[in-house]
């Protein structure tokens, strides 16, 4: 991006995040620091069961519904196709559980996915399904090289949004018209992209999505959401029968196993009440803001950084081509170590990860150009 949009009060937002005040953080892309009006909503929960106990679980449960509505407004979908998760995995085991499989089947995915996006779907080896990984060519793995390794038996294709390991945003409009197409479900690891770009899920033809909340979502450990297609709930299994996902969940003598018709048939069990709070605090700041002005200032930083680390004689091991950038920006240095470098960045409160042998700087809205300027500031010295 060339400019960020000068009228959000990106101050006003960043004082919400004090690890600011002290912390150079750009290591969104494994946990997100906390922000003031999120700790609110936490402490305003834990209050009213402190003050109350079970006389405040109405209310709550009355906002929990306004919080279902607003993680489906930021991803384009109906309240009714979204259901609270503990993290991306338990999304991910929900998709792979959902489908009767046949022996012969088979799985399509990029061969560099993080293991969150792996095991649930090669442990379904037992049931005679294929898993085939597709390898990466220079670093990616693109829509069209997912399209060419699926054939008449393929009954799923997964991939991540955003890959965890360099910032590849894959072409998901491409990939979802294909598998809509083709009759094969398409499942979206969305945590290293959903709180950082733009995802309409009914414009991309994402048939199912998962995403823990404590990455860009800018919530907590412990929380996430499951997307699925509406069309599709009454025709999936349900692999984690529980006493919430049925009809009659409040009749608690009458054992009628009859599933509830959305996508909270796969909430099976209590939910974490302080965890959805600190999670709708959230969404509703990216509502307010409009996650097209925030993938746009998270763009605009991440060039600001990439372009000042090429000037530095670093090289860029993310990708810099507009539509398959992030809020990612991988790098790596010819005369010293990437371990060495984030050593010293550490020692002086710049917060970085490491990633293939790369630094990993994972840059939010929070973030501002004073930031990169101290970042560069610690690099040159």
């Amino acid at each position: 991006m060339s400019e960020e949009n000068r009228t959000i009060a990106w101050n006003s937002y960043r004082d919400e995040f004090p690890v600011t005040k002290e912390y150079i953080y750009f290591n969104n892309a494994a946990v997100s620091p906390l922000s003031t009006r999120v700790r609110e909503k936490v402490d305003f929960v834990l209050d009213q069961h402190l003050k109350e106990g079970i006389l405040c679980m109405d209310r709550l449960f009355a906002q929990i519904a306004v919080i279902r509505s607003s993680a489906a407004e930021l991803i384009g979908a109906s309240a009714e196709e979204i259901a609270f998760i503990k993290n991306t995995t338990q999304g991910i085991l929900l998709a792979a559980g959902s489908i009767k499989w046949e022996k012969g089947d088979n799985i399509v995915m990029p061969s560099i996915e993080f293991p969150a996006n792996v095991y649930p779907w090669i442990a379904l080896k037992e049931k005679g399904v294929e898993t085939r990984m597709v390898t990466p060519r220079e670093k990616r793995v693109t829509a069209e090289m997912l399209i060419e390794r699926c054939d008449e038996r393929t009954r799923f294709v997964t991939v991540s949004f955003v890959q965890f390991s360099n910032g590849y945003r894959i072409d998901l409009e491409k990939l979802g018209g294909f598998c809509r197409e083709k009759n094969i479900f398409l499942h979206v690891d969305a945590i290293q992209g959903l709180g950082a770009l733009q995802c309409d899920v009914k414009k991309l033809k994402v048939d199912f999505l998962s995403a823990g909340g404590h990455k860009w979502l800018l919530a907590m450990a412990g929380t996430g959401i499951f997307y699925c297609r509406r069309e599709l709930c009454n025709k999936l299994e349900v692999p984690n029968p529980g006493w919430t996902n049925v009809v009659n969940h409040t009749d608690f003598l009458d054992y009628n196993l009859q599933f509830r018709s959305d996508a909270a048939r796969f909430e099976e069990g209590s939910l974490n009440i302080a965890g959805i709070f600190a999670l709708g605090a959230s969404l509703a700041r990216f509502l307010e803001i409009g996650l097209q002005n925030v993938q746009d200032r998270i763009l605009f930083l991440t060039g600001k950084l990439a372009n000042g680390l090429q000037e530095r004689g670093y090289t860029i091991a993310s990708p810099l081509q507009e539509a398959e950038r992030s809020g990612i920006i991988c790098f790596t240095h010819s005369e010293k170590s990437s371990e060495e470098i984030c050593a010293g960045l550490s020692a002086n409160k710049a917060v970085v990860g490491l990633r293939e042998g790369a630094i990993r700087a994972s840059l939010h809205f929070y973030n501002n150009i004073s930031d990169i300027d101290k970042f560069f500031a610690i690099l040159d010295g």
